[in-house]
């Protein structure tokens, strides 16, 4: 039996992929990845969905080092897609040759996506991952040269699709023509697509060149503002919005952090601040703050030099600040560095 290797994002179009593959009788297996900027939880539904199994690859460290300089660059926002892909690609492919695969497959259209899915930009990523002649895609074959694979009769062309552009009209026919009744809709599930996080990334990479994928997860948790040290270095402190983020902040804080948790008896947030090089001198502690009624930023002077106890003093007021019921009154904090 021909066997395949399929990329599924937890998309529609990689489920479809599946589908028209599976239609052949060609035994699919999916394969997921896992990254500081996405995850599997759709992937596995979708496997599920299919009734295939899923291999789940964590290639986190990899991808991130890859984030910070693609070779192919960005798309509108911090997404290097070409070559995230291509990585991708190169992964499946030592995952085929090692567990027998005949071919690997992906969900992509041609010209669905302007920067990573144009014929140049297909034609690439396939060259790089080292799969020519063994990666087909399943939803716009007809429109691309003919794999060995398909010249060999392992996979029937004409039972292949000719799909291209952005309209989801042929992807919706075939959710009717093979009764699918649960699919994720495009898009949303690469955080590096986002606009918002983009930015704060982009500006996490300016100030520490040297940051990693756990400092890049506090980005998905609350407010960020950065300070500067006494020497000129920044300081990144993170505010929890709800409870989830507090929730998370706890568990992503690394030894050294230090952790402001607001009084039990008001609700409000957990913040971390994080320094790259060095801990801050300071003791666990209680204590009590002035919360201001309103706030004005700039008079922080964020910009500028602070030392220990300046820092402290406005990671402090600013979380009392965010217990919005705390406003105007007095509030105690925990302080600690977390071990």
């Amino acid at each position: 039996m021909v066997k395949a290797l399929v990329l599924l994002s937890g998309g529609l179009d990689s489920m479809l992929a599946a589908k028209i593959l599976m239609e052949q009788g060609i035994e699919v297996t999916g394969l997921s990845f896992k990254s500081n900027f996405f995850g599997t939880t759709k992937a596995k539904k979708v496997a599920e969905q299919l009734g295939i199994k899923l291999i789940e690859v964590d290639f986190s460290a990899e991808h991130f080092i890859m984030v910070k300089n693609p070779k192919h660059g960005y798309g509108k926002n911090m997404n290097p897609c070409i070559d995230c892909h291509a990585m991708m690609l190169k992964k499946a492919k030592e995952i085929m040759d090692r567990e027998g695969f005949d071919f690997v497959a992906t969900g992509e259209v041609l010209g669905e996506r302007p920067m990573s899915q144009n014929a140049e930009a297909l034609k690439t990523v396939e060259k790089e991952s080292g799969l020519a002649g063994r990666l087909i895609r399943p939803l716009s074959a007809k429109l691309l040269a003919e794999s060995g694979l398909e010249k060999s009769g392992k996979v029937i062309r004409e039972k292949l699709l000719d799909i291209s552009g952005r309209s989801r009209k042929p992807q919706l026919a075939l959710v009717k023509k093979y009764g699918i009744k649960e699919y994720s809709s495009p898009g949303g599930g690469c955080l590096l697509t986002d606009p918002v996080f983009s930015e704060k990334l982009k500006k996490m990479f300016e100030y520490w060149p040297e940051s990693d994928g756990l400092d890049a997860q506090l980005i998905k948790y609350g407010r960020m503002f950065w300070l500067k040290d006494q020497v000129g270095e920044y300081v990144l402190l993170v505010i929890g919005r709800e409870k989830e983020d507090n929730e998370q902040l706890e568990k992503i804080a690394k030894p050294g952090d230090v952790l402001i948790k607001i009084d039990p008896l008001v609700a409000g947030p957990t913040s971390i601040i994080r320094i790259k090089n060095y801990e801050l001198r300071i003791k666990n502690e209680i204590r009590e703050t002035d919360v201001p009624e309103g706030l004005k930023l700039r008079e922080f002077k964020l910009d500028e030099k602070k030392s220990e106890k300046e820092i402290l003093e406005i990671a402090t007021i600013l979380t009392g600040y965010y217990a919005t019921k705390s406003r105007g009154k007095k509030v105690k904090l925990e302080i600690q560095i977390k071990k």
